[in-house]
């Protein structure tokens, strides 16, 4: 039995997330966990919220035992962009989009 977390509209660009959600794609909870804990990249920190959020759902369906649960799939999609404008030379303009992910965690038993 699947159980899930979606986190929305995290200022953080799919790009980076994805680089630290590919590691932990197929691990156990624990080890994601740790991996999580102690990874350098800032979507280290946002990617364990959502998987403690997973974590906390599948304790609260009963037919799911918690000590068998593994990181089944994760994905990192994009949310809208921020548009701004910055200043460049010869009173030009240069668009900068600040990207937005949509994270989800699903998790299953082994």
């Amino acid at each position: 039995m699947e159980a899930r977390a979606i986190a929305k509209y995290i200022r953080i660009s799919p790009q980076k997330a994805r680089l630290v959600v590919d590691l932990i794609r197929g691990k156990n909870i624990d080890e994601a966990r740790n991996f999580l804990k102690y990874s350098r990249k800032r979507s280290g920190e946002i990617v364990g919220k959502v998987l403690n959020s997973a974590i906390a759902n599948a304790v609260q369906n009963p037919n799911i035992d918690e000590k068998i649960l593994f990181v089944k799939d994760v994905l990192v999609d994009q949310g809208p962009s921020l548009k701004r404008w910055r200043a460049r030379a010869q009173g030009r303009a240069a668009s900068i989009k600040k990207r937005m992910s949509h994270i989800t965690v699903i998790l299953d038993e082994k």
